[in-house]
């Protein structure tokens, strides 16, 4: 079956096999949104670590099944536990996931971000547009960890990174993009509360990270992901909300329903389409 013919029951049993699989997934992330990325991780039925420090990184490492690296921080001693965990998780062959946070805005986070792709093999990579034009050497403006400006091409720069890279690549923004080596889809999914909410990027990586550790492609699990992460948003806006605050905790809870029950119930026509 096509990934763009999806039906709520292949979502749904995405859905299940998370919550029955519940992945342990390791994060090595920012102290921005380490406990939403946390409480994201735990809703979707996963079990978050956030084991960060060179030596226990890599120990840790051993028991997951995934590993997150989100460089949205990048302190002395953190980048190094993030190649340990990295090296580790290849070794073991379970998915590692790059959140390259602010790629593309500093000289330091752009050579973190290059050691890392030179050195660990990443399953699937989530950044924001510009983050991955950033990656991809074309022209794009990120404005500390926020990506400003048009991105006509997107679906064309992803799969680019996917190509030199061979991860399944995320394009997050007002419609999500997944590429392969062979093409890119949209993910017609989310609401625009959730660009007024910070850290719901790193939230999608963690998602991505967690459906990796359950299912067996990447990029079903990106795919997958990355449409329930946006019928979520859209869930939380049906919801009474005043503003972010509240957005975000609905959110949160509605995370915590999207169950495989919940999910068959919906219509997926037109959610996926193929862009390459």
């Amino acid at each position: 079956m096509s990934v763009t013919d999806i039906a709520a029951a292949d979502l749904a049993d995405s859905v299940r096999t998370v919550r029955e699989t519940e992945p342990l997934v390791q994060h090595l992330t920012n102290t921005v949104t380490i406990n939403d990325v946390a409480n994201l991780t735990l809703h979707w039925g996963g079990l978050p670590v956030m084991a960060d420090s060179f030596g226990d990184a890599g120990e840790m490492a051993t028991a997951a099944r995934a590993v997150v690296i989100n460089i949205g921080q990048v302190p002395d001693g953190r980048v190094e536990a993030m190649h340990e965990a990295g090296r580790t998780a290849n070794e073991r062959g379970i998915p590692v996931v790059l959140d390259p946070v602010g790629v593309g805005s500093t000289p330091s986070r752009d050579a973190v971000a290059e050691s890392l792709l030179s050195e660990v093999e990443f399953a699937a990579i989530k950044g924001n547009y510009g983050e991955i034009s950033a990656l991809a050497g074309v022209e794009a403006e990120v404005k500390g960890v926020e990506s400003i400006g048009d991105y006509e091409g997107i679906e064309r720069t992803a799969r680019s990174v996917a190509e030199s890279t061979g991860a399944i690549v995320v394009a997050s923004g007002v419609e999500d993009v997944v590429a392969d080596a062979d093409g890119a889809v949209r993910v017609a999914a989310g609401h625009e509360m959730l660009g007024e909410v910070v850290g719901t990027g790193c939230m999608l990586g963690a998602t991505v990270g967690t459906f990796c550790g359950a299912l067996e492609e990447a990029h079903e699990a990106a795919v997958h992901g990355a449409l329930a992460f946006g019928l979520a948003g859209e869930r939380a806006a049906e919801l009474e909300y005043a503003g972010p605050g509240s957005y975000r905790t609905n959110f949160r809870d509605a995370v915590y329903g999207v169950t495989g029950d919940a999910v068959a119930e919906r219509s997926l026509e037109d959610r996926i389409e193929r862009a390459l």
